[in-house]
């Protein structure tokens, strides 16, 4: 089962999301080398059950809101079947060096949405 493994928050200042994000909810965040205007953060204690981490960066658009990114073995296997069941996809397969690969979506009720395929070494 496909399961929401990460969620994108869009900021017009890095550090003031970042403050907001940890003095209110304790969030820890990291820099990602060679990614100066984005950071990763962890939600969960690493005590108690699993919770979703996800990233702050800069905005793209000035409408670009949160999305949350669904994981997934294969994305070029769940284009097809977005499309055939009335979503559409917005930004075909991209890769992220390093790390794995994206694509954005829209549901059957026009709600954004993206995928992602983890980069498994070998």
């Amino acid at each position: 089962m496909a399961t929401i493994v990460h969620i994108d928050i869009p900021v017009g200042d890095l550090q003031r999301a970042r403050t907001f994000y940890e003095t209110i909810f304790e969030w820890r965040f990291h820099e990602v080398p060679g990614y100066s205007d984005y950071l990763l953060f962890e939600t969960g204690d690493g005590k108690s059950a699993p919770a979703i981490g996800g990233g702050l960066g800069m905005r793209g658009a000035p409408d670009q809101r949160i999305t949350c990114y669904i994981g997934v073995k294969s994305i070029a296997h769940y284009l097809p079947r977005i499309e055939e069941m009335g979503g559409a996809v917005t930004m075909p397969y991209t890769e992220i060096p390093g790390f794995g690969a994206l694509a954005l979506c829209l549901d059957s009720e026009g709600n954004p949405f993206g995928l992602w395929e983890e980069k498994h070494e070998i």
